[in-house]
């Protein structure tokens, strides 16, 4: 079931969908090579997960991930949010994702779509791509980065029940 909601940031208007959907499986690798089950690395309890679709030359995606890491303390106090950065990079760009994390310092944990599973399970074609998990389902999803969109993705993540 997919339900779309305008959401208002600085003063525009962007579509975004919330989708109640179930929530593919694959494998990813953490910054060592080693895989997960992505159903394992989202478990979080009744709390929400979000999940950030990102590659290292995306520059929006960056921004996005920085912005978070700023509050993301916060978040996790206030919340108990955990938060996922799942990179896209492919073959060519893909020994670029340890050296920018640890260059970044960001407080989660981040993971390599390696074969892609997940990107085409939830067919995204661009990045950033942001999805929220909360109670096994997607409950949110958005395709973009405005500065400040995500004081409205806190806002809404404060509302899940």
């Amino acid at each position: 079931m997919t339900k779309f909601f305008p959401l208002s940031l600085i003063g525009l208007i962007f579509p975004v969908f919330v989708t109640l959907a179930p929530i593919p499986d694959g494998q990813v690798k953490d910054l060592q090579g080693k895989e997960h089950a992505f159903s394992d690395i989202i478990d979080n309890g009744d709390k929400p997960v979000i999940v950030s679709f990102w590659a290292t030359w995306c520059v929006p995606c960056i921004r996005e991930l920085d912005a978070i890491a700023d509050e993301y303390e916060d978040w996790q106090d206030e919340t108990g949010v955990k938060l996922i950065a799942v990179s896209v990079d492919d073959n060519k760009t893909a020994h670029r994702i340890k050296p920018m994390v640890n260059g970044r310092d960001w407080p989660y944990k981040v993971y390599h779509d390696f074969n892609g599973d997940l990107q085409r399970a939830l067919h995204i074609n661009s990045v950033p791509y942001l999805i929220v998990i909360h109670k096994g389902k997607i409950v949110f999803s958005k395709n973009s980065y405005s500065p400040g969109s995500e004081q409205e993705l806190l806002d809404f993540i404060k509302k899940l029940k």
